[in-house]
């Protein structure tokens, strides 16, 4: 049995020079890991992303803390920043380093001679690539990675067991896909005939741009003619839907059970919150954000925040939905209203003596 690797241990001096913070307290004290407040112990740091997480701060055993401006009694030493979770980010990756795969082919990998693998790619056990398929340098397939026929990988992109990459998708540099998601299957577009749902023959591809990272079970459905398209920078989390010639425009984000339907046009930087819905051939300007389970069914032009269904202003919206709490009492006020009108109606047409 082989023993342990030993954990890292850094001096809150050398740590604070590595995220450029200003250190308050015993620069050589040593921590061994990066731990949340409530578990941390006198060798951990852990971090306070906010003032409302103060008080838990206080009651931590933390050796040491990451904290922006403005928290105080920190029961520790404290590595003071304007932004807290960067400085966090580039401690997990002091403390957890990504090892990169050794290059090479698995010899359980079953590679079409057709293909071309660059010698610094990485592609693991069972992993199958087909004829036409480009994997290139210091791309990472791990086991079990399906790449179809004339699809592309770029450089050092990284695709995780499960992925699957239909015939002619494009992945671009440092893409990064989890498991079980399936790029390029067939969109879902059917056409009346005599009764019948007879299939459009979907004979496009999928274009992900350079550094979009795409969550476990996420489907992106090819494109009818054409291809449905990422652009660069967008973070697509888990378990999100994407019909097909859909574009999704630069560093947009997109959160678990969004749903988007075919031929949707999204803007740079637009932020869907979790299950939003957007409905066929809809286009979302640049900046706009939709609340969680917003429903939208015609054009976004203007950035902002939207929220509701159908998705309107976040005020008009937040109005809405106060008056909504309200409906039961307006309800019972104008049934009475209505009672005393019909009472003062009959009066009037009683006979007078």
């Amino acid at each position: 049995m082989t023993s342990a690797a030993p954990r890292p241990s850094f001096t809150l001096r050398s740590l604070a020079a590595i995220v450029g913070a200003h250190l308050e307290g015993d620069g050589d004290r040593v921590v061994t890991a990066v731990a949340p407040l409530d578990t941390a112990g006198p060798a951990e740091i852990s971090f306070v992303l906010g003032a409302r997480y103060q008080a838990a701060a206080c009651a931590s055993r933390a050796g040491a803390f990451v904290a922006p401006e403005g928290i105080t009694g920190l029961p520790g030493p404290v590595l003071r920043t304007a932004s807290p979770q960067l400085a966090l980010i580039r401690l997990l990756e002091v403390f957890h380093p990504a090892e990169p795969p050794a290059p090479g082919v698995h010899p359980a990998a079953v590679i079409d001679p057709g293909a071309s693998i660059d010698p610094s790619a990485s592609v693991g056990a069972c992993a199958v690539i087909e004829r036409g398929a480009v994997v290139r340098r210091g791309a990472t397939l791990f086991p079990l990675v399906y790449v179809g026929a004339d699809a592309e990988v770029g450089e050092d992109a990284t695709l995780y067991p499960h992925v699957v990459l239909r015939e002619r998708v494009r992945v671009g540099r440092r893409v990064v896909i989890h498991s079980g998601a399936v790029l390029g299957a067939d969109g879902f577009g059917y056409a009346q005939d005599a009764g019948e749902h007879r299939k459009v023959p979907q004979v496009g591809g999928v274009l992900v741009e350079d550094d979009v990272e795409i969550g476990a079970n996420t489907t992106i459905d090819r494109a009818t003619v054409g291809d449905t398209v990422i652009r660069r920078g967008t973070k697509i989390d888990n378990l999100v839907q994407i019909g097909h010639n859909v574009e999704v425009g630069e560093r947009s984000i997109l959160v678990a059970q969004v749903g988007i339907s075919g031929s949707v046009r999204l803007g740079r930087g637009v932020i869907l919150a979790g299950q939003v819905g957007v409905a066929d051939h809809v286009t979302l300007g640049d900046g706009v954000v939709g609340g969680a389970q917003a429903g939208v069914p015609s054009d976004l032009e203007t950035a902002g925040v939207y929220l509701g269904s159908p998705a309107r202003p976040v005020m008009e919206a937040k109005r809405i939905m106060a008056a909504e709490t309200r409906l039961p009492e307006l309800l019972r006020r104008v049934r009475a209203l209505e009672k005393r009108l019909e009472d003062v109606e009959r009066q009037s047409e009683e006979p007078r003596g």
